[in-house]
């Protein structure tokens, strides 16, 4: 017995440093050299390890990022140092006004800097003890913030432990910002829409509701990335400057943003604020400013702090991309949950480069609290350079002849009445017979992440209910060309092109299928998880709520919704409706599979393509083991360039990244 403990003690040790060493090559340097299966199966390892002998449990290992308990509320901590705010500058003249202050208390003109890009998260600080992750806590005040570990740990970008050969310091405090990639932020607002749940306002509010669930699982369905940027504390080392404090944060595992720079001169530093202030949108992050630092530490000393600012840096804010316009009317949109999602008609106004016409509203609290009124002039912005959002009012400009919104209390699809959800501040439909529910089910179902049945748009669909040819999405696979006959402008080409398209929708995978159904909470990812882990969909409906909650990843919360969603009898007569069509509702070996010659690969899309659709693309490459990002970088593999391509294109001819058009894409991912 002993043998078997010293054996799974070193087989756990080394599953450990495997499965962070992928990890971090996953993660951080955007470079794995595993396929997922091959991860999963080390995982599972050392999952099945630690439960025969929990003894060999330890807090910083990969199993730990999900596996804690709820917590009842955050405790308080103290800072090893404070976290200091920034002063701001808000054009060049206060840079240089910023430049001149420091070399008069300096008395020299040659301290250099550090630029690093303001990233638009949330800042923490983690605490290292001989190299294992101990503690993460919020800011908070700059003095006290709040612990929050256990959600931090769920960051997969975050090292639990230091890199294995380099020597650590007994005691170290690490700084730096958590925050939500755009391309992520963009994927779970359309997964929240489609579920018929509010959108979150922003990529920062979303990253600080993420940090602030009490189940760490519910933090973990959100991914959340991370940038450290500074030591606040430290014992055993020492730094000089700042750019070799970041350097040596790289090589102990930490990510770093690859678009930090050193300059000799204040004109470079003004040069880098406007650089980026007109990039911005070419990231996968939101920026709302650079930070400007002297980089020598015994400088930044002699400067010291004012109030709770330090006199060594500076915050160069970008301007806001806000515009004021007319409301003109609050709707409401249903849901195919049912939500009441209230949105404003807007006269047409351009913020960001994109006119707005239309923008979300959240819910019925937040109207009222912003007093929020049809026929106001408000403030609207693009939150995350992505979701329209009404700021506010200005009420200066108010007339007098502005209606307060008054919110239904039925349903303005089909007259039922309205129910509250008091933990989401949202009104619901419970009307599963609701038009309005089924008809955005139904969009759901055969729209591009989910079906993608080509032709089966919303006039159609529409057009099928209102001729009562199709209830729900088993329907469609009963359709025939007689049936698609009577709809307006459809001919033998179009009826054919139809049919096809429904016929190729039968071989789209298990887990689209189950993301198709319309899960409550259930979105494009944890669709995937539970495929995986329940791999045909009878032993899903038949999981206890328990077992659910159980799969990494999940949490309490969906898993009610997944069982509640099963538990009712039409949804379950659905399930068998689509396997009679022939739908695939297994998961089998070969699906899972990866060939493999793109892995490790990155590649960014941009334009549009001409035979292939981005979803198309991005399936071709995935299929052959690259990875789809957002963002152009240093470390991009290919940009695959279409018609009417962004500044993506551009930037990656600055940084001479490899051009593909579609012809060179086709020839690297060969159809299997």
């Amino acid at each position: 017995m002993g043998k078997d403990v010293d054996w799974s003690s070193t087989r756990c040790t080394e599953l450990r440093r495997e499965i962070e060493h992928h990890n971090h090559r996953y993660s951080v340097l955007n470079d794995p050299v595993i396929s997922d299966s091959e991860y999963d199966r080390l995982f599972r390892q050392l999952v099945e390890l630690e439960r025969e002998y929990p003894e060999l449990a330890s807090i910083d290992s990969p199993t730990q990022r999900v596996g804690s308990e709820p917590q009842e509320r955050f405790r308080k901590v103290s800072h090893h140092a404070p976290m200091l705010s920034l002063a701001n500058a808000f054009d060049a003249d206060e840079v240089r006004a910023f430049y001149r202050r420091i070399s008069n208390l300096l008395g020299t003109e040659d301290a250099e800097f550090v630029t690093e890009l303001k990233i638009d998260g949330i800042a923490v600080a983690l605490t290292y003890q001989n190299g294992s992750l101990v503690r993460g806590a919020t800011r908070g005040n700059g003095l006290v913030g709040e612990e929050i570990t256990t959600n931090l740990r769920t960051i997969r970008s975050i090292p639990l432990r230091f890199q294995e050969d380099l020597p650590v310091p007994p005691l170290i405090e690490v700084r730096g910002e958590a925050y939500f990639p755009v391309s992520a932020f963009q994927r779970i607002n359309e997964q929240r829409l489609a579920l018929g749940e509010t959108p979150f306002a922003n990529p920062r509010n979303a990253a600080a509701g993420a940090l602030r669930q009490l189940d760490p699982k519910a933090s973990a369905t959100r991914p959340l990335s991370f940038f450290a940027y500074a030591v606040g504390y430290v014992e055993g080392v020492n730094f000089a400057t700042q750019i070799a404090t970041l350097d040596q944060l790289e090589k102990w595992g930490f990510p770093i943003n690859s678009n930090s720079k050193h300059q000799s001169n204040i004109d470079d530093v003004i040069e880098f604020c406007g650089h980026w202030q007109e990039k911005r949108g070419t990231l996968d992050y939101e920026v709302d400013g650079v930070v400007i630092k002297v980089d020598r530490f015994d400088y930044q000393e002699r400067l010291g702090t004012v109030s709770h600012d330090p006199r060594w840096a500076i915050a160069y804010k970008f301007p806001a991309q806000l515009a004021t316009t007319r409301l003109l009317k609050i709707n409401i949109n249903v849901g195919r949950t049912g939500a009441l999602n209230p949105y404003a008609t807007l006269e047409p106004v351009p913020v960001g480069g994109v006119t707005i016409r239309t923008a979300t509203l959240h819910n019925q609290d937040d109207i009222q609290r912003k007093d929020i009124r049809e026929g106001d002039t408000v403030i609207v912005k693009r939150a995350g350079d992505v979701i329209p959002q009404v700021v506010g009012p200005v009420r200066e400009k108010r007339s007098g002849r502005e209606k307060r919104f008054v919110y239904p209390s039925v349903c303005p699809a089909c007259g039922t009445a309205i129910t509250r959800d008091p933990e989401e501040a949202m009104a619901y439909c419970t009307n599963r017979n609701c038009p309005a529910q089924r008809f955005e089910s139904l969009r759901h179902f055969v729209s591009r992440g989910t079906l993608d049945i080509r032709g089966l748009g919303q006039k159609t669909i529409l057009k099928l209910l209102e001729l009562q040819l199709i209830q729900d999405p088993g329907d469609i696979y009963s359709l025939g060309a007689d049936d698609l006959g009577r709809l307006d402008g459809f001919k033998e080409k179009s009826i054919e092109n139809l049919r096809e398209g429904i016929r190729q929708s039968r071989q789209q995978p298990y887990p689209r299928v189950l993301f198709g159904l319309g899960i409550r909470h259930v979105g494009e990812s944890i669709a995937g998880l539970l495929a995986k882990e329940f791999r045909t969909i009878d032993v899903l409906m038949e999981a206890a709520e328990e077992e659910v909650a159980g799969v990494l990843g999940v949490g309490p919360e969906i898993a009610r919704s997944v069982r509640q969603h099963f538990s009712v009898p039409e949804n379950r007569l659905l399930v068998r409706k689509l396997e009679e069509a022939g739908l695939q509702l297994r998961l089998d070996e070969e699906v899972t599979r990866t060939p493999g010659t793109l892995a490790g690969k990155t590649f960014v899309l941009t334009g549009t393509l001409p035979g292939l659709s981005r979803q198309e693309a991005s399936e071709r490459i995935s299929l052959h083991g690259g990875r789809v990002v957002s963002s152009v970088s240093f470390r991009t593999d290919y940009v695959v360039v279409g018609a009417e391509p962004g500044a993506k294109l551009q930037m990656a001819q600055e940084l001479g990244v490899a051009i593909l058009g579609e012809d060179e894409l086709k020839e690297m991912t060969p159809p299997n």
